[in-house]
């Protein structure tokens, strides 16, 4: 019996390498492809305007809601990076 498992081992080991290698190649080119194709914006939920997840609900952060649960009317502080939409300052720019 000894015998027939050490003939045996290294046949499967060969097929469970290389059903791994077949399943490591097939979701990176899943990658690939979705890396290689255009931005599609997400489906939505009919009239919300929004960005949904794939429940079809609209998502809202946490962070957005007042302590009765609607969202804030509140300002929010926002934060834009330079050179976002800016041109390229020169040297001694005086901006």
């Amino acid at each position: 019996m000894p015998a027939l498992l050490a003939d045996l081992f290294p046949f499967l080991y060969a097929l469970c390498f290389l059903a791994l290698l077949w399943q490591a190649f097939r979701i990176m080119s899943r990658g690939f492809k979705a890396a290689s194709g255009p931005l599609e914006r997400p489906p939505t939920v009919a009239g919300s305007g929004g960005w949904d997840d794939r429940t079809g609900r609209l998502t809202v952060h946490p962070e957005l809601l007042d302590a009765d649960g609607q969202l804030t009317r509140e300002d929010l502080l926002t934060v834009r990076f330079s050179g976002d939409n800016e041109p390229t300052p020169f040297p001694g720019d005086p901006a």
